[in-house]
C-alpha cells in the first residue's frame, strides 16, 4: 500500500463526511496513550513496543483474537477526567482531520467499567462534558450509542438497559456487539424492542466474521431485534436473497473497510465486497470502527474504497450522505451542521 494512500493529501479528504461506526474507547490519541500509559503500570520504551501493545497493524487470526487485543487501552480509561479528555480529542480531531461533521461514538459502560472504580453515571457524564466542549468549539453533531456485550448474561445486560432508559435524552441509539459465534442475539429482543419503542435507534452489530451463519444473524438482527442499521453486515455479499431484503427495506451497513482487513472478515482489502453491495443498491456508509488501535482515520478509508475498491467521488459523496440521511441524531440538529439538505 502506498504512502499516498495512508498520509497523502487526496480531493477525498476534501468530502464532507458523517461517520455511523465508531467506538468511543479504542480511538486514544497515540500520544494520549504514551502519556497515560507509565500512569498504569505500562512502560513503553520504543515505538515498537507501543505498537505491540497498543495497535493492530496486520490481520490478526480471528474476531476474537483482535478484541483481546483491546485490553491494553481498557487500563487507560480509569477515570472521568481521562474520559472527557479522550471524548474531547476524537470529536476535534474528527473536525478538523477528516472532515467529519456528523460522528456517531458508541461505548459499552460494562467494558470501561472493568477494573475502573466509576459508576454508568460517572463514566456517560465524562463523556458527555467532552463532546459538549467539542460541540461548543466547532460546528460538529455528535451522538452517543450505548453498546450491550452480547459476550456477557443476558441477566447482567438489565442494568445497562435500565440505564439507557434512564438517560434516553443523552443516547441516540442502543447497538449489540462482540462476537457473535457461540452468543445469540435473540435473546436480548425484548429489550432492544422496548429501547426501539421509546424511540432510541437500533444498529447490531452483526455479519462481519466469514461464518457461514452470517447472513442468517444478520436477517435475525433485523426480524428479532429490530435493527434500523447493521454495524459491518459484511457478509451477507454471501447470501444474494439477503442482499436483496437488506436492499428493498433500505436498512444502512455500517462498514468498515480496515478493519474488516485486519479481523479477517475479507482477505485482503482489495477483495472488500463494499463496491459489490454499493452496485447491487444496499444503502452503504464507510466507518473507522476503532481507529486509534487499527491506525486510520476517516479520510484514509475513503482513499481505500477510492484507490483500491474503485468508487468514484461521486460515489462516495453518496456514501457520506447516505450516513448523514441515516443517522440516529436528531434531524434538526444535524442540519445545523451539514452543507447539503437532508430529507430524513
Amino acid at each position: 500500500m502506498s504512502k499516498t494512500l495512508l498520509w497523502g493529501m487526496s480531493t477525498v479528504d476534501k468530502i464532507v463526511k458523517a461517520e455511523l461506526h465508531r467506538h468511543l474507547e479504542l480511538c486514544l490519541r497515540p500520544d494520549t496513550i504514551w502519556e497515560l500509559a507509565p500512569q498504569f503500570g505500562i512502560q513503553l520504551k520504543s515505538q515498537r513496543e507501543f505498537q505491540d501493545r497498543f495497535m493492530i497493524l496486520e490481520p490478526m487470526k480471528d474476531l476474537g483474537t483482535v478484541l483481546n487485543k483491546f485490553l491494553d487501552t481498557q487500563k487507560l480509561l480509569a477515570t472521568p477526567e481521562i474520559l472527557e479528555r479522550i471524548s474531547f480529542e476524537v470529536c476535534e480531531d474528527a473536525y478538523k482531520n477528516e472532515g467529519i461533521r456528523i460522528l456517531e461514538l458508541r461505548y459499552a459502560p460494562t467494558f470501561i467499567e472493568m477494573g475502573h472504580k466509576m459508576t454508568y453515571e460517572q463514566i456517560h457524564s465524562a463523556i458527555l462534558r467532552g463532546i459538549e466542549k467539542a460541540e461548543a468549539m466547532y460546528p460538529i453533531a455528535v451522538g452517543l450509542i450505548c453498546i450491550i456485550q452480547r459476550i456477557l448474561p443476558v441477566k447482567d445486560s438489565v442494568k445497562v438497559f435500565d440505564f439507557v432508559m434512564a438517560n434516553k435524552d443523552t443516547f441516540v441509539g442502543v447497538d449489540l456487539a462482540d462476537n457473535e459465534e457461540g452468543f445469540d442475539s435473540k435473546p436480548f429482543a425484548p429489550y432492544f424492542l422496548a429501547a426501539k419503542k421509546a424511540g432510541l435507534g437500533i444498529t447490531i452489530h452483526s455479519g462481519e466474521a466469514p461464518h457461514p451463519k452470517a447472513p442468517k444473524w444478520v436477517m435475525d438482527a433485523v426480524e428479532v431485534l429490530g435493527a434500523q442499521r447493521i454495524g459491518h453486515g459484511v457478509q451477507i455479499y454471501r447470501d444474494e436473497n439477503v442482499m436483496q431484503i437488506i436492499r428493498d427495506r433500505g436498512i444502512p451497513l455500517e462498514l468498515c473497510p480496515t478493519s474488516n482487513m485486519l479481523t479477517n472478515a475479507v482477505p485482503d482489502l482489495k477483495d472488500h465486497p463494499l463496491k459489490k453491495l454499493f452496485d447491487y443498491g444496499v444503502a452503504v456508509t464507510i466507518n473507522t470502527d476503532d481507529p486509534g488501535i487499527f491506525n486510520t482515520n476517516l479520510n484514509r478509508e475513503y482513499r481505500i474504497c477510492r484507490e483500491i475498491l474503485g468508487l468514484s467521488i461521486e460515489d462516495l459523496e453518496k456514501c457520506a450522505q447516505t450516513a448523514a440521511e441515516h443517522s440516529f441524531i436528531p434531524l434538526a440538529k444535524r442540519k445545523k451542521v451539514w452543507p447539503k439538505p437532508l430529507a430524513r
